[in-house]
């Protein structure tokens, strides 16, 4: 791998199966980062039997005739300190990290459920996101690098321009853009393993050097330059000026530098 200082990465991988494709890439990348002379820390999510649903428990301290407020409450208990324990833990792991790699198959066009109730619960308002705290910017995790690790069933060329499933880049636009990208991290281009389902060892071992290649480069590669809402191009309706996107260019490309 190519020499850069140590740093810590957190990996959260969501997959059923131990033995799965997932779960193999996640315990490569943590060996060739600790390898590296990187920390690395492993959220398994199943392992964890992690709880997806965002409900009162998330916050202990909710008086029980109180009328939940998921956003309000969230960034209350949050600012005190008395969110449940595991939300607690995944928070302290975000901000210990320098880099975070989300690791998952890609189902129904998005996450696993199990890890879309990890985003639920633990980037919280007055956390990830809140009124001192801008999106689209150098916000509340700024500084962190991010990178998506996802595996895909389907052929490549069906999730590329004019693929009928429609191009990767917008299928994961809510998770680059809206997650990543909304809460200050730093998107990377993400990492996809097509046809999943009938990979090859010969292939497998291919896709171990491509990741390798990748997680080499997880601190040298550049961001995908998303715009920053507070940097002059949108106005204070938050859409973008007009004429500041390139000719012809359109739908989310709008919103790349």
């Amino acid at each position: 791998m190519t020499e850069v200082l140590p740093q810590k990465i957190l990996i959260v991988t969501a997959h059923p199966e131990p033995r799965s494709l997932n779960s193999s890439l996640s315990a490569f990348a943590a060996e060739e980062l600790r390898a590296a002379g990187h920390e690395v820390q492993v959220s398994d999510l199943y392992a964890m039997k992690w709880k997806a649903a965002v409900d009162a428990d998330d916050f202990p301290e909710l008086a029980p005739d109180r009328r939940l407020n998921v956003l309000f409450d969230s960034g209350e208990a949050t600012l005190a300190g008395t969110l449940s324990a595991d939300v607690a833990a995944e928070q302290e792991k975000l901000r210990w990290a320098d880099a975070v790699i989300l690791q998952f198959p890609l189902w129904w066009f998005s996450v696993p459920a199990i890890l879309k109730g990890w985003i639920d619960r633990v980037f919280t308002f007055q956390f990830a996101h809140g009124p001192d705290l801008p999106p689209y910017s150098e916000g509340a995790l700024a500084g962190r690098r991010a990178l998506i690790s996802v595996t895909i069933g389907a052929r490549e060329s069906a999730f590329a321009e004019r693929g009928i499933h429609g191009r990767l880049a917008d299928v994961l636009h809510p998770i680059q853009h809206g997650l990543f990208w909304f809460t200050g991290m730093a998107p990377l281009e993400p990492f996809a393993v097509h046809d999943s389902v009938v990979l090859s060892d010969d292939r497998f071992a291919e896709v171990q050097e491509e990741y390798r290649q990748r997680l080499d480069r997880l601190f040298t590669d550049q961001p995908i330059p998303f715009r920053t809402l507070d940097g002059g191009d949108y106005g204070e309706d938050m859409r973008l000026l007009p004429g500041v996107e390139a000719p012809g260019t359109s739908g989310l490309d709008i919103h790349v530098r």
